[in-house]
């Protein structure tokens, strides 16, 4: 994980009052999430004023010299945020250990330090949101604020528009209870079912182990919207940024605040 070097440190008046949790300073700065923050924490990449952290829970005022991997933080900048058509075949992670491919490695090189709004996995396509904002991709992720996500599934094996409809009311795998699902029956080729996929939870390979507890077996997975924002006719690999005016519109002049509910 790479980290930005700055020339001046964050304004007095981004922190309350007896100071803020280092993982949510990081989160703000756009180093990576808060979740992101308590690993780089436990690797010991993280240093205040000299000395490395062990806790995440560590507060830290405007006063305090930040640094990750040796290079002070940046102040935070404003929000802004990308759509980007992820390829199949590319992990959505910093660094992998295997060494196989990441999005980060295939970004184009202008683009800022970003993090992802949620992910998807290995072998999954489609709609990635990008920011540079921690708080921002944190709140699309709070399961209270429910944004929808669309995708388009081609599964090996034949369903019923009926099977399909029993989703609506969850279904529990392995003990795990996935909320309600629309999913629509587009058509049946060959020996593949394309189908509509909407949920609001997001659960790692939701609709994977979903389709695959109705006897069916994913090769191919879109994501096509995210809340309000659309795939569209982005080409595997190109990223294409939100205005700014719509960013501020959405999500209010303070950084990683929503205005009102979400929807989709």
């Amino acid at each position: 994980m790479r980290c930005a070097m700055v020339t001046e440190s964050f304004p007095a008046s981004d922190f309350p009052a007896g100071g803020e949790r280092i993982a949510k300073t990081l989160a703000r700065a756009g180093v990576c999430s808060r979740r992101d923050a308590e690993k780089l924490i436990a690797e010991g990449r993280v240093v205040v004023n000299g000395k490395k952290l062990d806790t995440p829970a560590f507060k830290v005022t405007a006063k305090d010299d930040i640094r990750v991997d040796g290079k002070r933080v940046a102040e935070p900048q404003p929000t802004r945020l990308w759509r980007y058509h992820k390829p199949d075949g590319l992990l959505t992670t910093n660094h992998d250990p295997k060494g196989r491919a990441t999005i980060y490695e295939r970004l184009p090189p202008d683009m800022p330090r970003v993090v992802s709004i949620g992910r998807l996995d290995l072998n999954s396509e489609g709609l990635l949101l990008l920011t540079n904002d921690g708080e921002l991709a944190r709140q699309f992720e709070l399961p209270a604020n429910a944004w929808s996500r669309h995708y388009r599934a081609r599964a090996f094996g034949r369903i019923s528009q009926e099977e399909l409809d029993k989703l609506v009311d969850g279904i529990v795998i392995e003990k795990v209870r996935y909320g309600s699902i629309m999913a629509t029956l587009e058509r049946q080729q060959g020996g593949n079912a394309w189908i509509s996929v909407v949920l609001t939870e997001g659960k790692n390979r939701e609709v994977r182990r979903v389709l695959e507890a109705l006897g069916l077996k994913v090769n191919r997975l879109i994501r096509t919207s995210y809340g309000p924002f659309e795939l569209g006719l982005l080409k595997p690999g190109q990223v294409e940024e939100v205005p700014p005016r719509q960013v501020r519109d959405m999500f209010g002049s303070s950084k990683g605040r929503r205005r009102g509910a979400a929807g989709g």
